[in-house]
């Protein structure tokens, strides 16, 4: 790399840090360090939920999950705005009302501590796994593609969160997240203009949107009804819509975000504004990687993205079989960008039958390069069983690396560094919040003095920002690293939503029944994901926040009715 990217990465994150630290260094007080000054407006709190939400993962994932698979991914988003509705009108007033640090403190006020102390652990065991993979995610593709050393790229990362989240608790995390959403999205916008600018000159926007329209890359909307299938309309609108409820609702480290606006009026705002913007957004990331798409159907792409697997597979006995490989892509690709330039001509004439013929040909060089590829990650395969063959997380990153000029290449790498500082410092925040307020506070030491508590607070936070680091240190990637935090939160998330749910809406179910609910639909999910995993089921994981929501409510009420009749 460039000594002008390192210098423009550097710049940006240091600033970022120094910003952090500047604006928060009169934080003197437990209740300021975890919920700040209870001062920020709307757009600050729309743009610190949606950089909590967006971490590194999303702009390493989602292009290449485009590149691949087209924009079926945007149906996962179709449910946030009616949660987004849904949380405004009826769990915001009540969490306002209450004046509360946590979620997890309601739940004792409605309920009894056990329920409390349950669910703030489940929370803190699914974001702690999640903190350790918005670490190593990234930290793993920039180490692999950029030659620097994993411990070296997690410590800089983890590092220089941990600063400044120490430092100014959750006003540090609101007031960065800021600027790192203003460098993301401007990151993301200069790609996709410069992918633009990169195509041949007879290639504008209108024949790459039609010749990704023709190769199946625009299938937004899919209304077929299929558990099994990851993204459908209705997995989006109704699992996605638990999901969401979960998140924004359950998780601390979005509660967090919004429970420091000031006023309700404003986090009422905050909270739409990212309702509103989070789906074009993710529209536009996953744009890029049909861009990206387009680009490497005029320009020679590698059969492998990942750099690391290739370097071994050269030092291998298999490296004369992997380049035969390598020149039949290669061929491959010669052939279908001659069928690219005959669609356009026949997409510009108007010719439906010429178009019909070129598409089916292209199609068919799409399958054969699949096929030649999926030959080459079983080779990779047999070289080291333990190598991760799946690199469709490099697409995006090696695209950046590769073609993006000197100075951009720092730009977006600060980009992606940055998107996963804010994502981290949310969660280490969260929990250590969550550990003190609900845990440490509650219920080990109860009688201390502000400063003990906020000392706490900090130490807290070094405390799982080590966890994290360790994950990270000896985590191994999913198939794909944005269905792998989706997954996780997908497995304790519908619980979470129950309890509240049935604290809201179920005024007749006490602390006990909604308890052993809550263990009945954690042990439902658990046992659903491992049949799925296992051939028995065939159900996609964003189902699961519907069914440990419905089966908490619904078990909740059957308890709190037999034990009802039993004292009668």
């Amino acid at each position: 790399m460039h000594w002008i990217d390192w210098t423009v990465m550097l710049l940006t994150l240091v600033t970022i840090v120094v910003y952090g630290v500047y604006r928060t260094r009169d934080v003197s007080d437990v209740k300021t360090y975890l919920m700040g000054h209870k001062d920020l407006p709307w757009w600050t709190i729309g743009l610190s939920i949606m950089a909590t939400q967006a971490s590194a993962i999303t702009f390493l994932s989602t292009p290449g999950q485009a590149f691949d698979d087209g924009m079926r991914f945007a149906q996962f988003y179709f449910g946030l705005p009616i949660a987004m509705v849904f949380l405004s009108i009826f769990v915001l007033p009540i969490f306002y009302r209450l004046n509360i640090y946590t979620a997890y403190e309601y739940l004792e006020q409605r309920f009894d501590l056990k329920t409390r102390t349950l669910t703030a652990s489940l929370f803190l065991l699914s974001r702690g796994l999640a903190a350790g993979i918005t670490i190593y995610a990234p930290s793993i593709i920039l180490s692999s593609l950029m030659g620097w050393n994993l411990t070296l790229t997690n410590l800089l990362m983890g590092v220089l969160v941990i600063v400044y989240t120490v430092v100014g608790g959750t006003k540090a995390v609101s007031v960065t997240q800021k600027q790192q959403m203003i460098i993301i999205l401007g990151g993301m916008a200069i790609t996709a203009l410069i992918l633009l600018y990169k195509l041949p000159a007879h290639v504008g926007f209108t024949e790459a949107v039609q010749v990704a329209g023709k190769m199946g890359k625009l299938n937004i909307v899919d209304f077929s009804f299929d558990l099994s299938n990851r993204y459908t309309f209705w997995s989006g609108i109704l699992g996605g819509t638990f999901l969401f409820l979960s998140y924004f609702g359950t998780d601390q480290s979005q509660v967090q975000r919004y429970l420091s606006g000031r006023s309700l009026r404003e986090s009422r705002l905050g909270l739409l504004f990212n309702g509103i913007i989070k789906v074009p957004m993710q529209f536009l990331i996953l744009f890029v990687g049909i861009l990206v798409y387009v680009f490497y159907l005029y320009t020679p792409s590698p059969v492998h993205f990942n750099r690391a697997n290739v370097l071994k597979v050269e030092k291998s006995e298999s490296y004369d079989d992997y380049k035969v490989l390598e020149a039949a892509n290669g061929i491959i690709q010669a052939d279908r960008r001659k069928a690219a330039d005959q669609l356009i001509l026949a997409l510009d004439s108007g010719d439906e039958v010429s178009i019909a013929q070129t598409q089916s040909a292209m199609k068919a060089l799409q399958t054969a390069e699949r096929a030649n590829r999926e030959e080459v990650r079983t080779l990779i395969k047999e070289v080291s069983p333990l190598m991760d063959t799946n690199d469709l997380d490099y697409v995006f990153v090696s695209f950046v690396t590769d073609f993006l000029p000197i100075g951009l290449v720092g730009l977006l790498l600060a980009v992606i560094f940055s998107a996963a500082m804010s994502s981290i410092s949310s969660e280490l925040n969260a929990l250590a919040t969550t550990t003190v307020v609900d845990v440490y506070r509650r219920s080990l030491v109860t009688k201390k003095s502000d400063s003990h508590y906020l000392s706490a607070s900090r130490w807290f936070t070094v405390g799982w920002g080590m966890v994290a680091l360790i994950f990270a240190e000896t985590a191994s990637l999913f198939d794909n690293l944005i269905q792998a935090v989706n997954i996780i939160g997908s497995l304790f998330y519908g619980t979470l939503l129950g309890i509240f749910l049935t604290a809201f809406f179920l005024k007749r179910v006490k602390g006990h029944a909604v308890f052993l609910a809550a263990l009945i639909g954690e042990a439902s999910v658990l046992i659903t994901f491992w049949l799925s995993q296992n051939g028995y089921l065939s159900i996609a994981y964003l189902w699961l926040n519907l069914i440990g929501c419905v089966i908490v409510m619904v078990a909740a009420t059957l308890l709190s009715y037999l034990n009802l009749n039993r004292s009668r």
